[in-house]
């Protein structure tokens, strides 16, 4: 289908999927901009009833933001896992410890990114040889053909 098609149209084509593309990832990031500033704003998390430290103290991280137990989801034992099911623990510089709820790990969204563009990588290099391979298949037809056409030619 694609020997069929103009350059121009191909061209046509590609930036039309271009610009759809650049369409999509800008209202995605303005959207997510606009859930994580509603959610930092409203803070509507909950958070343990010890304190509230964090917000007015300097506080350092004790526990990076990591996934809560699936104990502590099922039991609603810890408050701050009922919403993100993640959470973080900071010492506030009075020294009291709180835990917090938090947006998922980095760490885990980059893994699953680095997944999702080696899955990519391996379905174009397929798609590439499957391409290849019937591009072969039919020069080979039409370098058939022509030679039947020839020898009958003679």
């Amino acid at each position: 289908m694609l020997e069929n098609c103009q350059k121009h149209h191909m061209v046509l084509g590609l930036t039309a999927l271009t610009l759809v593309t650049i369409l999509v990832l800008i209202i995605e990031s303005r959207y997510a901009a606009e859930g994580s500033f509603a959610r930092r704003r409203g803070e509507r998390f909950v958070i343990e009833n010890n304190s509230t430290c964090w917000k007015h103290e300097t506080y350092t991280v004790v526990q990076e933001c990591h996934p809560c137990s699936e104990f502590d989801i099922v039991s609603r034992s810890l408050g701050v896992c009922i919403h993100t099911h993640y959470k973080e623990v900071l010492r506030c510089k009075s020294g009291e410890i709180v835990t917090k709820s938090c947006d998922r790990v980095a760490l885990i969204e980059q893994r699953n990114f680095i997944k999702f563009e080696a899955i990519a990588f391996v379905i174009a290099v397929l798609s590439y040889l499957v391409s290849y391979a019937r591009d072969r298949v039919l020069s080979r037809r039409n370098y058939m053909r022509i030679e039947r056409q020839l020898n009958r030619e003679q």
